[in-house]
């Protein structure tokens, strides 16, 4: 059921209300500072190591740790808004990170600042899946939502593009001012949304909340995502990293069969039995883990092999995140008019694009004729890709169910851009170039740039599968739950539907 703002919901009016301005405004802001905290941190690592006395390896951690809070709990964040309400985990959650940040720019030692940061991504896990769900259930399927979630979505790109150059240019006053940035304007959000957004209704719970599936779940992702960035360092085929990812393995069984036994579970696995849904996580994974290990081989481009500062390359990125903020009102109508698999489609195909490009780059910086159309390209994608993604994977879901879905989506992405990440650097890593000529590192990065650019073709290939379905005008379907045993013979033939999807 849509929550009603001012007596009336956005299904029954063609304009928002200030009030239903003022609550995205609100879940955007949490939106931006969450892409925001991950990209300011980067440009800042020197200064903090050299200031705390950090080591390469704990320094990573600063970055990891935030990973590692934020991608192990999505699911239960996600779950727990639906079952103790949407704003009250919204608005929990963005007090705990303003209060972490703050603690963030205090601290004087490197443990106090990874736990900091760890905190922070724990909190993100949860405002994130309960932002998205909070637009989801206010704004009604269809041209409403699509333009909110355009917005929204649009809010992280412009978030992470504007965290690459206020990082540059808070780092030369100090560290500390990246750390503590987002915590008054987390503070802001929080007195506007305790007006703002509206109250949700709680799921039943008389199932129970599937505590061991919270438990083995959890325990899952945040041994995968710990896994995952320790494989570079610890090795790949280590001892402890292959024990680490079969107990993974077995912790992920373990939570499969918890699932599909349980009354109320924190993942019902039904909703994978959608083809849409499915393309969506998969699109979500590959989309921005190819973008994230893009990222940062650009990065080391510029920086280490072209000399440039980390201004001059934040402003590198920024054709990118202008395209995205000023596109953002135009892409709702987009969908609305194509529908999700042709948008996703072509965002895809232009992501392949840019970074084909992007392979042509050489130890001579050529800014107008590869690097700036690069990123002209890959800004088009992001804002083509992203916000069609969260609509595909949130239409046709129940409201009682979108903290779960919104979860699902925003874990995808996450355990996506830990583990492809992880793989570039592996695959750089295995040249041995580093201490070598600058031709020679140059030459390391070409095969992390093919990895990159083959993850793309990969969601591009994952996407087209659903143009056949758009074509025949079948819809998508996300399997409904039961209730009932004559509801459990609907979801059956639901079931059947989807998996032919």
């Amino acid at each position: 059921m849509n929550s009603p703002l001012n007596g009336s919901s956005p299904s029954s009016q063609e304009r928002w209300s200030p009030r239903l301005w003022g609550t995205l405004l609100v879940l955007c802001a949490a939106m931006f500072l969450d892409a925001l905290d991950v990209s300011m941190v980067g440009v800042a690592l020197p200064s903090i190591g050299a200031d705390l006395g950090l080591s390469t390896a704990t320094l990573q951690w600063i970055v990891s740790g935030y990973i590692l809070g934020y991608g192990g709990l999505l699911l239960l964040g996600g779950r727990a808004a639906d079952l103790l309400g949407r704003r009250r985990v919204f608005l929990i959650a963005l007090a705990v990170f303003a209060l972490a940040s703050l603690l963030g720019g205090l601290v004087d030692s490197g443990p106090l600042l990874i736990a900091s940061r760890f905190i922070k991504g724990l909190s993100a896990a949860f405002t994130a899946p309960a932002g998205l769900s909070i637009i989801t259930t206010t704004f009604k399927e269809g041209p409403q939502r699509n333009r909110a979630l355009s917005i929204y979505t649009t809010c992280a790109a412009t978030g992470f593009s504007m965290g690459l150059v206020l990082s540059g240019l808070l780092t030369e006053l100090s560290w500390r001012w990246t750390m503590l940035l987002p915590a008054p304007i987390a503070l802001i959000a929080l007195v506007v949304g305790l007006r703002m957004i509206p109250h949700s209704d709680r799921e039943d719970a008389r199932g129970g909340y599937d505590l061991p599936g919270a438990v083995t779940g959890t325990a899952a992702m945040l041994l995968l995502v710990f896994t995952v960035v320790e494989a570079p360092e610890a090795g790949w085929a280590s001892a402890r990293t292959l024990l680490s990812f079969l107990a993974a393995a077995v912790l992920l069984a373990a939570f499969v069969a918890i699932e599909r036994r349980t009354a109320s579970p924190l993942l019902r696995l039904g909703v994978l039995r959608s083809g849409s849904q499915l393309r969506a996580q998969l699109g979500a994974a590959t989309f921005f883990g190819s973008y994230v290990a893009f990222q940062f081989i650009v990065t080391q481009y510029m920086q280490g092999l072209l000399g440039w500062s980390a201004l001059q390359t934040a402003l590198a990125f920024l054709p990118a995140g202008l395209l995205v903020a000023l596109s953002s009102t135009k892409v709702g109508d987009v969908v609305d008019r194509f529908g999700t698999p042709r948008v996703i489609a072509t965002g895809f195909a232009l992501l392949v694009a840019s970074y084909a490009i992007f392979l042509q780059v050489d130890l001579t910086p050529r800014y107008a004729a590869v690097i700036l159309p690069s990123m002209l390209l890959l800004g088009a994608a992001c804002a083509l890709t992203f916000p069609s993604l969260n609509i595909q994977a949130t239409n046709g879901v129940e409201d009682d169910e979108q903290g779960m879905v919104s979860g699902l989506l925003n874990t995808s992405v996450q355990v996506g851009g830990a583990i492809f990440l992880a793989v570039v650097t592996a695959v750089i890593t295995a040249s041995g170039a580093e201490g070598g000529s600058r031709q020679a590192v140059l030459d390391s990065f070409r095969p992390g740039l093919a990895v990159v650019t083959a993850i793309a073709v990969a969601g591009l290939l994952i996407t087209l599968t659903g143009l056949r379905r758009a074509r025949t005008g079948g819809p998508s379907v996300v399997v409904a739950k039961s209730t009932t045993p004559v509801a459990a013979v609907a979801d059956e033939a639901a079931e059947a539907v989807a998996v032919r999807d």
